[in-house]
């Protein structure tokens, strides 16, 4: 191209004149636009920088001999030559070559001229954005990187337009497991972005979490150009098949493809499925102008979802239900909307309310109904009133084999997910509806008469028999950390009662399902997958939620891990404090993966290859810029957490702990 036109040009400096030797190339930026600058026989020559073959940097290139002495700007990623005073190219390559840019050398250095930024041209990925903000979309987590600029773009251009915010992570495994926890608390979907190949494969693991615990999500990743599609391009994998086994929706963007109609597709997959939608953004494919391309929208595209049971089979269930002298609920994650229905249900029967680990905390422990966890994680107060029953009706639970639900008594069980129904066995009574409406179905046909003794006595007994229980244990102690009631019974006393707490997998989840008493808390886990270093990435995601949705604002986020959890993900505290995040996380240190530790001895293993090295957390919290606290001593268990909770801020409770006092 010939020289840019002089006319309205914006002049920056880009450059001091010590700043570039004779002979050398540099790339520099003028205003948003990167070029080549070179001095080269005593002149100044500045060029676009992107190198038409694959848009290598020519700035980052060399100025070399070729044949007759010739020299030539090459392009560091293949080897393309330019000419460093006019920007020709020897011949064969391209007609035209680089487009130049004027230069000027001032008393403080040197100046590019070029033109005005040119108005914005609508493109596929605009449409793509666009249409995640109308099926309301509000927040992206994710990586910026070289094969997702141009969708990383569209979305800074809707972050600037007040339509969503984005927060950028360390780790791409920490931007899906945020996204399942802001899926899990606030049943909305947000954004996970990722670059093509490793990039993109981080994400797995937080998305399998999210497929299923049923939170939907969305996955965007970056993918290498169409040109280049083979299974020995750089960082080109074959993302389509990768996530083919989790992607409920799963679609390659390219040229031809209706941005508009393929996104809603992907975001209605995930509203409506409640799973992960993944699409795929050759870098090539982000940046096609789509002027007049309309993006999508939910309109006429949703329901709700009230559907109700036949009156025969909620017939059948109230005749169960209500000839039944020792009923017991168990709720499941599945009924967490519809949690009142569930407690009339209970206070009608006058029997106990117990949980799968997942739903702990759905019904409060102070509720007299209230029976705790049940299962491995549970108590024995669940475990004896399991035992007592004559009918257990299970309401959005799915038989988890770690719950522990007793498949030789009668069970009505009631679930939206037909798959979930009389899951691993077979049960007296499925009962496939919405819970809530459900629910209320059994509730007009409850008849005058029932059956059903009042348990409430009972539960209360059996509560003051576990916290006696839980008492004498606050003294264990073998001079090696503070053992876990302890922990957990100053928590149940200094948690906010409407505090959103994510809690990581290992010891630290056993003990708080065992000894924390939740008196209205939402509780957020890795439930069906159980991956270790859940815990602080999705109290990022609870926190995104807390700031987009009016329901949450004023909840403070406790997380909870052990060192092995937090250990995985660590560096993701700095970007807590980069958005300063207001999260507390408890991290219950005992230099050790103590739940393998103790599956190992269980199976009569040597103990091996569990123990940790570990830096000081606290120290860790305040070389980041958060607050870090650290806890030696059972007595200072209270005032420090509270300290902890009331800082507005990222902060860190390091609590010292012993890995056999579980």
């Amino acid at each position: 191209m010939t020289e840019a036109s002089s006319k309205t040009l914006r002049w920056h400096r880009v450059a001091a004149k010590s700043q570039l030797p004779e002979g050398r190339v540099m790339s520099v930026t003028a205003g948003v636009k990167t070029l080549a600058l070179v001095h080269f026989d005593g002149q100044y020559v500045a060029m676009d920088n992107r190198c038409p073959h694959q848009g290598g940097p020519l700035g980052e290139g060399s100025i070399e001999k070729g044949e007759g002495g010739k020299c030539w700007i090459r392009c560091p990623w293949h080897g393309w030559d330019f000419d460093p005073l006019t920007g020709k190219p020897p011949g064969g390559h391209e007609d035209s070559g680089q487009e130049t840019f004027p230069v000027e050398l001032r008393d403080d250095g040197v100046y590019v001229g070029v033109p005005p930024e040119t108005e914005h041209v609508r493109t596929s990925t605009d449409v793509v954005a666009e249409t995640m903000v109308n099926w309301g979309l509000k927040r992206v987590f994710g990586m910026v990187g070289h094969s997702n600029l141009g969708l990383a773009d569209a979305f800074r251009r809707q972050e600037e337009a007040g339509n969503i915010s984005y927060i950028g992570i360390r780790h791409e495994g920490a931007a899906s497991f945020a996204c399942s926890g802001y899926a899990k608390l606030s049943g909305k979907p947000a954004a996970c972005l990722s670059i093509a190949g490793p990039g993109a494969t981080n994400l797995m693991t937080g998305l399998w979490d999210a497929k299923v615990d049923r939170a939907p999500v969305i996955a965007c990743a970056g993918q290498v150009q169409v040109q280049v599609f083979s299974p020995f391009a750089f960082q080109d994998i074959d993302l389509h098949s990768a996530f083919a086994p989790l992607a409920k929706f799963n679609g390659l963007v390219l040229h031809a493809s209706n941005y508009g109609e393929t996104t809603s597709l992907a975001m209605k997959t995930a509203i409506v499925e409640r799973d992960v939608s993944v699409m795929i953004f050759p870098d090539d494919a982000q940046t096609l102008p789509a002027t007049d391309v309309k993006a999508g929208s939910p309109t006429g595209r949703l329901v709700p979802a009230l559907m109700a049971p036949t009156d025969d089979v909620i017939e059948a269930a109230v005749e169960r239900i209500h000839s039944a002298k020792r009923p017991l609920i168990v709720v499941g994650y599945g009924a967490r909307e519809s949690m009142k229905a569930v407690i009339d249900l209970a206070e009608d029967l006058n029997c106990p309310v117990l949980t799968t680990f997942k739903a702990k905390g759905q019904i409060p422990d102070t509720h007299p109904l209230a029976g705790g966890v049940l299962g491995r994680s549970g108590t024995p107060i669940a475990s004896w009133f399991m035992n007592e029953c004559d009918l257990i009706i299970a309401i959005g639970a799915s038989f988890s084999h770690h719950t522990g639900i007793e498949p030789s008594k009668p069970i009505v069980q009631i679930d939206f997910d037909r798959m979930h129904l009389g899951k691993g066995h077979a049960v007296a009574l499925p009962v496939w509806g919405e819970i809530g409406e459900t629910l209320k179905g059994i509730e007009k046909k409850t008849p005058a008469k029932r059956s059903a003794v009042d348990q409430r006595k009972e539960i209360s007994d059996r509560w003051a028999i576990w916290r006696r229980e839980k008492e004498r244990r606050l003294a264990d102690n073998r001079g090696k950390g503070i053992n876990a009631a302890s922990v957990f019974a100053a928590l149940t006393k200094v948690a906010p009662g409407d505090a959103v707490m994510p809690v990581d997998v290992g010891n630290n989840t056993y003990s708080f399902g065992r000894y924390f008493e939740p008196c209205g808390q939402r509780i957020l886990m890795s439930g069906y997958l159980g991956s270790i270093g859940f815990g602080f990435p999705a109290a990022m995601g609870a926190w995104a939620a807390k700031q987009d949705f009016e329901e949450f604002r004023g909840r403070k986020i406790i997380s909870i891990s052990g060192d092995g959890g937090f250990g995985q993900y660590a560096m993701e505290f700095t970007t807590a404090v980069k958005y300063n995040m207001d999260i507390t996380h408890i991290l219950l240190n005992n230099d050790e993966l103590g739940k393998i530790s103790k599956e190992q001895r269980g199976g009569e293993w040597p103990v091996w290859q569990t123990s940790l090295r570990n830096p000081n957390f606290a120290e860790f919290a305040q070389s980041c810029g958060g607050l870090g606290i650290r806890v030696t001593d059972a007595a200072a268990l209270e005032t420090e957490l509270q300290r902890g909770i009331e800082y507005n801020g990222p902060v860190i409770i390091e609590i010292m702990t012993d890995a056999e006092l579980v």
